[in-house]
């Protein structure tokens, strides 16, 4: 028996994963990085990224999929599906309780977005990440809809694109989060075997056990700048190694030169790069209008 269940409302959009220093108003933001003052809606149209100094802001799942998609057009896949609670789990509070507050304030039932669309023309599939949902850490459902999404993929024969921003498997939910690594790990085998693209898009942060699985399987792995990548905080690690880590060596920048991220790019430029990435992979523009937002609980998926 799957360790979830239907909810009956819709998702709606999720508010902003970071909460940068604002004025009262909510009209300017100060960009942590060169303390500038940022007018809110100057930010918002440069997708949330410091003019000044290009540092990338956290950013919404829905945000994510509107700076994709043409004209920032979209149909949800299994919106849905909820977690029950399978270990009937507490710590300072109770699981169950937890999710009720946190689907109550994002407006989403998971930490997850999966939803298709035309990128450049493109039709593709899209997982995308919510942080501000238990810090996008990747439970029984979390690891149900992507792999949902790797199946969709496959049966459309399109490019599988995942936007990962998750502390890691949600301890809440104990070893069931921890198969979902092998899970999603299986069915992107088969996209290999059916030789689609699979794009692994790497944001602030990505940890744990979504790194040490689909974070890292891509085709190609993409990052922004400076996003925190890694496995186990840099505190156990030096206590298990009993060495000093060198500088930032769980960003971004670092993991290139070291050869675990292909490259790193802009959140501006994000867009166009896959286009053109996908393109040489061989996928092709659909004719046609774009799909509207809208949302949907099924799909047919061939098994």
């Amino acid at each position: 028996m799957a360790w979830f269940k239907k909810a009956r409302k819709p998702s709606k959009s999720s508010a902003l994963a970071e909460a940068p220093s604002r004025v009262p108003e909510g009209l300017w933001v100060k960009c942590p990085d060169c303390a500038q003052v940022l007018y809110n809606k100057d930010l918002e149209s440069n997708l949330h990224v410091c003019p000044k100094c290009a540092h990338h802001f956290r950013i919404s799942a829905s945000d994510r999929l509107r700076a994709l998609f043409d004209g920032g057009q979209w149909t949800e896949y299994f919106a849905n599906l909820t977690s029950n609670d399978p270990l009937h789990f507490k710590d300072t509070k109770l699981y169950k309780d937890r999710l009720r507050s946190t689907i109550n304030t994002t407006g989403l039932k998971d930490a997850v977005l999966i939803a298709t669309g035309r990128l450049d023309g493109i039709e593709i599939v899209v997982a995308a990440m919510e942080y501000s949902f238990i810090g996008g850490s990747m439970g029984v459902v979390v690891g149900e809809k992507i792999t949902r999404a790797v199946e969709m993929a496959l049966a459309r024969r399109q490019p599988l694109l995942i936007v990962s921003c998750s502390g890691g498997a949600r301890m809440m939910e104990g070893a069931l989060s921890l198969m979902q690594m092998a899970k999603i790990s299986a069915a992107l085998a088969r996209l290999d075997r059916a030789r689609l693209p699979y794009i692994s898009i790497l944001t602030d942060p990505t940890t744990g056990g979504v790194t040490a699985s689909f974070a890292m399987l891509g085709d190609l792995n993409l990052a922004e700048p400076k996003a925190l990548i890694g496995f186990a905080g840099p505190r156990v690690i030096e206590q298990t190694i009993r060495q000093k880590l060198p500088e930032g060596f769980q960003r971004s920048e670092f993991l290139v030169d070291h050869g675990m991220v292909d490259l790193i790019v802009d959140r501006r430029s994000m867009k166009s790069l896959l286009s053109s990435t996908l393109r040489f992979m061989g996928a092709e523009s659909s004719p046609g209008e774009p799909p509207v937002v809208q949302t949907t609980d099924a799909v047919e998926v061939e098994t």
